[in-house]
């Protein structure tokens, strides 16, 4: 197993307040042709000519050195800090015309942390239309935990948002975020590599906090409902501004609905 290599970013490439506010509240980001042409193409290539599976991550130079630029670098270091744990990779091959969708399902559930959390990214070295099945997820799940596959017996859900872009995209999910594949219906191949870090150091203030409780930053937060919650939105909503508490460092900053935290003694 080889290391992510991290160094010191300056400050301009860490996520603003509000990247990690959305973040927050919708479980990702979505960063569409983030990664320089020049760069997608060695990886595809590397990926054509046989790489595969948790080895890839070991044999693509190029594919390490996607996770070594400045802008992505900011991105992890912002998240899981300075010395995050690589946990695995793989590469995701899914042949042309493939017919199957994967069931709705959640990663690692089996996780007592609180707030900690760990993050996935998933990076396209070619352009990956919705036709050619990039992975649904669903914005704003990541806080509802679930075993598995206990979603299964789900097709659509109303909300779901599918990963496509343009050659370079870089998408960063929590882990508990909801997500399945879907099926390819082109004549090409399509490639996703997935890198999944844990945090090395507590999860508090490492992004650029500049503006954190600003009124733009409260409202991404406050207003950040989504139509499956249903019922149980309000719940949604504390559990975001657990969240932002957790990774701004302040413990007295508050977003909760009508302010519940606080008249709470929380």
């Amino acid at each position: 197993m080889s290391e992510l290599t991290m160094t010191a970013v300056e400050r301009r490439h860490l996520l603003s307040a509000e990247q990690m506010a959305r973040f927050v509240t919708e479980g990702f980001l979505l960063l569409d042709a983030f990664v320089p042409q020049q760069l997608n193409e060695r990886v595809y290539e590397d990926q054509v000519q046989g790489g595969h599976g948790h080895t890839f991550w070991n044999r693509s130079e190029a594919v390490r050195e996607v996770f070594e630029l400045p802008e992505v670098q900011g991105i992890i270091q912002s998240l899981v800090g300075s010395r995050p744990v690589y946990d695995h990779s793989f590469l995701h091959i899914v042949p042309d015309h493939y017919p199957v969708a994967q069931d709705w399902h959640g990663d690692s559930i089996i996780d007592v942390r609180p707030h900690a959390f760990d993050i996935q990214l998933f990076y396209f070295s070619h352009d990956a239309p919705p036709e050619m099945g990039p992975t649904l997820i669903l914005p704003g799940s990541h806080l509802r935990k679930i075993n598995t596959f206990s979603l299964a017996r789900y097709k659509n859900i109303v909300g779901q948002r599918q990963l496509a872009g343009k050659a370079g995209t870089l998408a960063i999910l929590h882990h508990g975020i909801w997500h399945c594949a879907q099926p390819n219906a082109t004549d090409r191949t399509r490639y996703v590599f997935k890198l999944r870090l844990r945090p090395g150091q507590e999860q508090r203030g490492l992004f650029n906090l500049d503006g954190y409780d600003s009124p733009e930053v409260r409202r991404i937060i406050e207003q950040g409902y989504q139509r499956w919650q249903g019922n149980e939105d309000r719940l949604d909503h504390m559990q975001r501004a657990k969240l932002w508490r957790y990774v701004t460092g302040d413990d007295s900053v508050d977003v909760s609905f009508e302010g519940a935290l606080t008249r709470m003694g929380i």
